[in-house]
């Protein structure tokens, strides 16, 4: 979709007969362009200094229009007239509007226009002359879709499964998991429970005990001998002494005291 619209060149050439809004001083004026009292298309001349009621300023300033909004008439060039007073602040003297639908006639046109005060009545004359440039298109985004009358409005596709659908979930069963996949509705694996001081058993795996830590070579370490090894063997000793002492015939309080005292390194 594209808009039309082309470039209006206004020159502001001067104005007569004006009406003086100043008691003791002569005017100074200048003039104030806009398209239909738009503040962003406001364009002005400089100020003619000392022209009364005669201001002469040949002053050129370039529009855009939308041609179709002008030929329907519904833009103006509205020019304001003011008095520039430095101390007791600016005065509003009359305006002519121009409807731009009378620039679009021909290339070139001369234009006077009747100068209009705040009370309705006309004094004074504004003379300009317009140039019309060749029209050129600006494309405009297109409208948001609208749902035609009775059709319900398309939905947007959503990349995830709309609220309220089992669709998708859970997620599938991998085919080629190496583990049982624990079935749809299962309790959840147990949580750890917190320390109670005692060490953590050995984790079993999958059909197979867990073997001690191997060395940073590569082999199980050498491993050392009991620390009660060496009582274990006396004790062996001391027991094989006493049954001798019976068997043989000895004295119990011999067999024993001999056998203790057999027994090197020991005070019972």
């Amino acid at each position: 979709m594209e808009k039309e619209y082309r470039p209006l060149d206004i020159t502001l050439i001067s104005a007569k007969d004006l009406k003086d809004v100043n008691l003791f001083s002569k005017m100074d004026v200048y003039a104030v362009v806009t398209i239909n009292g738009d503040p962003q298309t406001r364009q002005q001349t400089p100020v003619d200094r000392n022209c009364g009621r005669n201001p002469n300023w040949q002053s050129t300033m370039i529009f855009t229009v939308e041609e179709a909004a002008a030929n329907q008439n519904r833009l103006n060039l509205v020019i304001r007239l003011v008095s520039y007073r430095r101390r007791l602040g600016d005065k509003h003297i009359g305006q002519v509007v121009v409807p731009v639908k009378e620039f679009l006639d021909c290339k070139e046109k001369d234009f006077v226009g009747e100068v209009r005060l705040r009370n309705g009545k006309l004094k004074g004359t504004l003379n300009l002359c317009s140039k019309i440039g060749q029209k050129f298109s600006v494309p405009v985004a297109a409208p948001p879709h609208v749902a035609e009358e009775g059709k319900p409005a398309e939905k947007p596709v959503m990349g995830y499964p709309a609220a309220g659908s089992s669709a998708g979930w859970p997620p599938p069963r991998p085919a080629a998991y190496p583990y049982n996949y624990p079935p749809q509705g299962a309790h959840p694996p147990p949580q750890p429970q917190e320390s109670s001081g005692y060490p953590a058993p050995h984790a079993q795996g999958y059909g197979y005990t867990c073997h001690p830590p191997y060395g940073e070579h590569g082999y199980m370490p050498a491993q050392q001998p009991a620390a009660g090894l060496g009582l274990r063997l006396v004790g062996g000793l001391f027991a094989r002494e006493v049954i001798d002492g019976v068997l043989f015939g000895g004295s119990d309080d011999a067999g024993v005291t001999g056998g203790l005292d057999g027994v090197v390194g020991f005070d019972f």
